[in-house]
């Protein structure tokens, strides 16, 4: 951690960084909610303190920080025990036993929550428009990453022309070679995927419709300009994190409902795609 960077444990923001009023009035919000701030997003923080994104990430690289994210997960060691930073329902004294009941219960507990807050009508524009695309392209980084690789597997067992990409130099790439009629998917927890929110854009720029799957309805992930269709997950996992785990459920969870939705809704044309495929890899089976 450089320097200049804040240490709250040990010691107060302060003005002697040439904060403007805006900086102050963040600083001093920080300064007293330091116990919460690091489950908000930047949305949640911008309209607390009735400022902007813009002047919060500013404030944050007046202290050395990249961005918003970056100060949270510093204010999250600061303020949170190392084992939060693994699970913040599990405790090292926990037994096998009970590690396991908590872990299920966490993602029982997402799948449900997901479950009451997941639109119908998105749902259904997404189903729409995947079932009539000409191709799909799916964007995923980090943990994200498998996800979109297993999306774009359901969908080529679908009959489907699909492809994923992790690799931030590829995902521009294939989002460049989009165009209408195509598919653009961005899986993002946090929604502030830099490389993720970009290629969606440059997909939706050249034609392409774009889909994200996100846990915050708050994030660059989710403006106008990136995303025509928004699957929306809900983990009460702390949002400081940058990847998530029981959410990882709840994308797989939406997927597979869409999987079902569209291999219907084509009906035996689908069905007989599958059954193509099954019996293909057969072969690859002893």
């Amino acid at each position: 951690m450089k320097n200049h960077k804040i240490n709250i444990k040990n010691e107060k923001m302060t003005a002697s960084k040439q904060l403007t009023k805006t900086d102050r009035i963040i600083r001093d919000y920080i300064d007293q909610h330091r116990d919460s701030i690091i489950y908000m997003t930047i949305a949640d923080l911008s309209d607390a303190t009735k400022t902007s994104d813009a002047s919060i990430i500013r404030f944050c690289r007046k202290y050395g920080y990249s961005g918003f994210q970056e100060m949270k997960i510093s204010l999250a060691r600061e303020t949170m025990s190392p084992a939060a930073q693994i699970h913040e329902g599990i405790s090292p004294s926990d037994t096998p036993e009970l590690i396991i009941e908590k872990m299920f219960f966490s993602i029982r507990e997402t799948l449900n929550a997901t479950q009451r807050v997941l639109s119908t009508e998105q749902f259904v524009l997404a189903g729409d428009v995947l079932s009539n695309a000409n191709r799909i392209v799916v964007f995923g980084a980090g943990s994200s990453g498998s996800i979109a690789s297993d999306i774009a597997h359901k969908f080529m067992r679908l009959g489907f022309i699909a492809d994923s990409y992790s690799d931030s130099h590829l995902q521009i790439i294939a989002s460049c070679n989009m165009e209408d009629g195509d598919v653009a998917i961005g899986v993002s927890h946090s929604g502030n995927s830099r490389d993720i929110v970009e290629a969606l854009e440059n997909a939706k720029d050249n034609g392409a419709t774009t889909i994200s799957i996100t846990n915050n309805s708050a994030s660059p992930i989710t403006q106008v300009n990136v995303s025509d269709i928004i699957l929306v997950t809900d983990s009460s996992e702390t949002k400081y994190r940058v990847w998530g785990q029981s959410s990882r459920f709840a994308q797989l969870a939406i997927v597979d409902s869409l999987y079902a939705y569209i291999a219907f809704r084509k009906g035996q044309e689908t069905i007989d795609n599958i059954i193509q495929v099954d019996e293909t890899l057969c072969m690859k089976k002893y």
